[in-house]
């Protein structure tokens, strides 16, 4: 069997790729042909010629990708700043946007010893992992409700040698995480913020589960219920950031300033200029009289 050119095989794949519809063809092309070559994507024409199982192989997932499987779940893994943790059916798959969520939390508790550190909502785990692995001095607790959620994460975190606390809990129980009341110092959450109404493409509607996207008719209802939470773990001065839906700007701001134990709050866009996370800040204690 002759080796075929890399390119045309890659040439092909975009073309399938963009006729399904999907958002970004070349590169899903690019990083499907440098997993199945084993390579870096910045390193695929360093290998011009490959034998045709491998354009076979990359072909089989092209087909699968162009049905709007997801990419992540084709690769198995998914990134989040500087840790790689696996997905796949049953579980939440990663966004870079989370990564600004993510920054904005390390410079939060920059200047704090050992912090301890609450991720609400989380998923794969991916978000907590990324703040041990990002601060191994802090002591890191994420909390999951979902028993398929809980599993990936489960997975993960042993992957990554235990250093997150993992709780099977829902944000909503009024007695979460109680030994931690009043002692956290920043507290993160991506949690199902999208309206039930909202039409959204394959890869969210076919793949990633209903209650880790969707919340609610206004898409606030485990926003409420988290905002209530981090007011009572937030030790004075401790910060919260909550990734939001875009149409969410003002309504997620107007509902961390009605709670009087916090205060400077903040809304902040991500690299399109949307709206995505908001933060805020516990207040310090009354001043003697």
């Amino acid at each position: 069997m002759s080796r075929q050119p890399l390119r045309l095989a890659i040439a092909e794949a975009e073309r399938m790729l963009a006729a399904a519809g999907v958002a970004s063809p070349r590169v899903d092309a690019e990083i499907l042909a440098a997993h199945v070559v084993g390579v870096e994507r910045g390193k695929l024409m360093m290998h011009p010629l490959v034998d045709p199982p491998v354009v076979e192989a990359l072909r089989q997932l092209v087909v699968r990708r162009a049905a709007r499987e997801p990419l992540q779940h084709l690769l198995g893994t998914a990134v989040l700043g500087p840790v790689t943790v696996a997905v796949g059916p049953g579980v939440f798959t990663p966004r870079p946007e989370t990564e600004l969520l993510l920054e904005w939390g390390l410079r939060a508790v920059a200047d704090v010893a050992s912090p301890l550190v609450v991720d609400l909502c989380t998923g794969t785990g991916a978000l907590a992992l990324a703040v041990a692995a990002s601060r191994p001095d802090a002591q890191v607790h994420a909390v999951e409700a979902d028993p398929g959620a809980l599993s990936w994460a489960r997975r993960n975190v042993a992957a990554h040698g235990g250093t997150v606390v993992l709780h099977a809990a829902d944000v909503r129980w009024p007695d979460l995480l109680l030994e931690l009341e009043s002692h956290v110092d920043l507290v993160l959450c991506n949690p199902p913020y999208v309206p039930d109404a909202t039409e959204l493409p394959p890869e969210v509607t076919e793949w990633d589960p209903p209650g880790a996207v969707f919340g609610g008719p206004d898409g606030l209802e485990v926003i409420r219920a988290v905002i209530a939470t981090s007011a009572g773990l937030l030790r004075y001065g401790g910060h919260l950031a909550i990734e939001h839906d875009d149409s969410h700007g003002e309504a997620v701001p107007a509902m961390l300033r009605r709670r009087r134990v916090l205060t400077d709050v903040e809304e902040h866009r991500d690299l399109s200029g949307r709206p995505r996370f908001a933060t805020a800040r516990r207040v310090g204690p009354a001043p003697p009289s």
